[in-house]
């Protein structure tokens, strides 16, 4: 499309400008799974998910990939995650900004889900930092290749998988330069 954006590509950013939005996203991450299984996933009567499950079908981030008999002969939809998703480079501030807030909104979610699973005498356990480091682009470039590394190491079928065994875990890394990078050498 010459001089524009695809005209669907603001509709993603509202669909997955709700926390719950990319819970449901989430869920439907490895498997495609019915409306009574997201509100199992994300701990919410399935009559709550309708609504945020047609926005997300509505931004085609989400698609219904095919229906489950169920008894006396009705279906089930199965929804699945679109397999498109929008480059980032196309993304204006303001819908990157709306688009962080809500990833941060979730993550707020979980850690308070977290935390009053602890108190409730359950074993559940996360960890924070914030922290700024001076890196060169040569630091900078290192520390990218050693995320992507660890987030290759960690998907893969040993350890992450509908199959695999253990603890659901979540992580969210936001590498941001907090000022201008001098000009590169040569």
């Amino acid at each position: 499309m010459p001089g524009g954006r695809p005209s669907g590509y603001r509709n993603v950013h509202r669909a997955l400008a709700d926390p719950l939005r990319i819970r449901l996203l989430e869920a439907l991450w490895f498997r495609p799974r019915s409306v009574k299984e997201l509100a199992e996933a994300v701990q919410l009567p399935p009559d709550r998910l309708y609504y945020h499950l047609r926005q997300l079908e509505q931004a085609a981030v989400i698609e219904v990939s095919g229906y489950r008999p169920l008894p006396g002969g009705k279906v089930e939809r199965l929804y699945q995650r679109a397999e498109a998703e929008p480059p980032a480079e196309e993304s204006s501030p303001e819908e990157l900004a709306t688009f962080a807030g809500a990833m941060l909104d979730a993550t707020k979610v979980d850690i308070t889900a977290a935390h009053l699973a602890k108190a409730d005498g359950q074993r559940r356990e996360f960890a924070l930092t914030r922290a700024a480091l001076r890196l060169t682009d040569e630091g900078l470039a290192e520390l990218h290749r050693m995320l992507n590394d660890v987030r290759d190491r960690f998907s893969g079928p040993e350890f992450a998988g509908p199959e695999a065994e253990g603890t659901w875990v979540r992580i969210l890394v936001a590498l941001i330069d907090l000022e201008e990078r001098p000009p590169g050498e040569g």
